[in-house]
C-alpha cells in the first residue's frame, strides 16, 4: 500500500512523499516559548490553536501516521529584477487552490484502504516542518525553513493525517554544518539565532500578515519588496540542486512583471481582476499598494512623483499615508 501511495503521489506531480509517525512534534515546546515571547506578532490564530499544533490526536482522533509531501515551484531565473519583487511562490497561481485537489486525492487513496484522514496545504493545525523533517523530507535549516538535499529551498509542503499505521521513513541528518549565511543574507536581521525567527522583523511579515502601517523603521529595508520575501531561502548554498519544476501554474505571470507605477494605477476591480487566483488577493489592494509605495519610496526618482501625489489622496487611508512617506523618501533623495 505504501509503494501504491508513494506511485501516486508521483503521478499527482509531488517531488516527495514520506511519512512520518504522528507523534508529538520534536519543537513543540519551543513553539510555545515562541508565543510567549511575541514572536509571532498580529498572527493571533496561531496561539488560538496551540494546543492542536502540539498533538495531532487533538487534530485527528486516533492518527497513527501522517503522510508529508512536497511540491517544487522552483521556475529558475527571476522576472526583471528593475521591477517590484514578489516572492517566488507568488508568482502565479495560490499553492492552496493548487494542492488542494491534489490531496484530495491522496484521501480518497487513503480511505479506500480504511483510513480516516484530514489533509492541508499550510491551512491546519500542525507543525508542518517537524514532521517533515521526521519524515526525512529534508532537515531544518538555521532560517527555519526546511532545506531538501533535491530540491533546496523551493518547495511546497503538504500533509494528510491519516488513522492508517503506514511504516514511517527515516529523518535526514542535518547538513548545514558551520553555514550561516541565510542568516547573514536577512535584510532585517530577522534570524535573531539558528533556528530562530522572530516574525515581527521578517519582511514576510511585514509585507502579507501585517495589516496595518508598516513600521517607519523597517520600511526602507523592504528595498524594492512589495510580497515577500526570498532573501534566506535564495541564500541556501544546496540550492544549487534545484531543479526547474514541471507545473506550468507557478511560471511568473504577467502581473507579476509589471511596473511599481503600473501597480500604483491599480483601482480595486482592476486589483482584483489581475490577481485572481493569486496569493496576492489575500492582502487585498489596501495591503498591496501600501507595499508598492514603500518600494517607490526606496526605489523611486522624480518621475515617480505625480503617481505618489494622487497615492496620496487614495479614499484607503494606508495607502494614503504611505505614499506620503514615498514622497517625502524621493524628495530627500533629489
Amino acid at each position: 500500500m505504501k509503494a501504491a501511495l508513494m506511485q501516486l503521489a508521483d503521478s499527482l506531480g509531488f517531488a516527495l512523499c514520506r511519512i512520518a509517525p504522528a507523534g508529538r512534534p520534536p519543537h513543540a515546546a519551543e513553539f510555545r516559548r515562541w508565543l510567549d515571547e511575541g514572536c509571532a506578532g498580529e498572527m493571533e490564530w496561531m496561539a488560538r490553536n496551540a494546543d492542536r499544533r502540539t498533538d495531532p490526536d487533538a487534530v485527528l482522533p486516533g492518527v497513527k501516521s501522517i503522510v508529508v509531501l512536497a511540491l517544487n515551484y522552483w521556475q529558475g531565473a527571476e522576472p526583471n529584477p528593475a521591477q517590484g519583487r514578489v516572492a517566488r511562490y507568488a508568482w502565479n497561481l495560490d499553492y492552496h487552490d493548487f494542492i488542494v485537489p491534489k490531496l484530495q486525492q491522496i484521501e480518497a487513496f487513503l480511505e479506500a484502504h480504511g483510513g480516516t484522514q484530514r489533509g492541508y496545504a499550510d491551512t491546519g493545525p500542525v507543525l508542518e516542518r517537524d514532521f517533515a523533517a521526521l519524515a526525512g523530507i529534508g532537515w531544518q535549516g538555521k532560517s527555519t525553513l526546511l532545506v531538501s538535499p533535491k530540491l533546496g529551498k523551493w518547495f511546497f509542503l503538504a500533509e494528510v493525517l491519516t488513522t492508517l499505521e503506514l511504516e514511517p521513513d527515516e529523518p535526514l541528518p542535518d547538513r548545514c554544518g558551520t553555514c550561516t549565511r541565510c542568516i547573514a543574507a536577512c535584510p532585517t536581521h530577522a534570524i535573531t539565532a539558528p533556528h530562530r525567527l522572530d516574525a515581527r522583523l521578517c519582511l514576510a511579515y511585514q509585507t502579507i500578515e501585517n495589516k496595518g502601517p508598516i513600521p517607519e523603521e523597517l520600511r526602507p529595508l523592504l528595498g524594492g519588496r512589495v510580497y515577500g520575501c526570498d532573501e534566506c531561502a535564495a541564500a541556501c548554498p544546496w540550492n544549487r540542486f534545484a531543479q526547474v519544476s514541471h507545473e506550468a501554474a507557478f511560471m511568473a505571470r504577467d502581473a507579476v512583471k509589471m511596473s511599481l507605477r503600473e501597480w500604483l494605477a491599480l483601482d480595486e476591480e482592476q486589483f482584483r481582476t489581475l490577481f485572481r487566483g493569486s496569493p496576492i488577493k489575500r492582502i487585498k489592494r489596501r495591503g498591496f499598494l501600501r507595499n508598492v509605495c514603500v518600494a517607490l519610496g526606496n526605489t523611486g526618482t522624480a518621475a515617480d512623483l505625480p503617481a505618489l501625489e494622487i497615492a496620496a489622496n487614495d479614499p484607503e487611508p494606508l495607502i494614503a499615508e504611505h505614499a506620503c512617506w514615498a514622497l517625502q523618501q524621493i524628495r530627500h533623495r533629489a
